[in-house]
């Protein structure tokens, strides 16, 4: 947990640099063995890139850094409950653990009842990816409220 902890905590630092940016804040890591792999904030806003969110910017730095695109010994740290483009994201890249932070709220997302899970579920691949919740969700959520400039 303490592991869990550290790393989320970095990526909340992630999340608050892309408020300052002028996008919502939203922050992911990619750790491996040896540590921080990759860093990835949302970038949405400032670069006009819809596709620009906190996990995919994660997951291209990691191919750059790493020179291959299979990160089945990776683990994705990120503050918000990945949306369904970034979770197609990350299955498509063999991840084998997902830790989050806040969820959405269900009566107000613009995903409907889409979770994590649900769409394992649909795509039977609830044994390719371990999803670990729960960690700093306060600080997840409330960085999320963070007024962008």
């Amino acid at each position: 947990m303490a592991d869990h902890e550290h790393y989320m905590r970095i990526a909340l630092g992630e999340a608050e640099r892309g408020a300052a940016e002028g996008n919502v804040a939203v922050g992911s890591i990619l750790v491996g063995a040896k540590g921080v792999v990759a860093r990835g904030r949302n970038l949405v806003t400032s670069t006009s890139d819809p596709t620009a969110h906190a996990e995919t910017v994660a997951l291209r730095y990691a191919g750059e850094q790493l020179g291959h695109t299979d990160f089945s010994n990776l683990t994705l740290y990120t503050t918000f409950e990945p949306c369904p483009m970034c979770c197609g994201a990350i299955l498509a890249s063999g991840l084998h653990t997902l830790v989050m932070g806040a969820r959405h709220d269900v009566t107000q997302s613009n995903w409907g009842a889409y979770t994590v899970e649900t769409l394992l579920e649909l795509t039977n691949k609830e044994s390719q990816l371990t999803v670990i919740t729960g960690i700093l969700t306060r600080e997840c959520a409330d960085v999320r409220k963070l007024e962008t400039l």
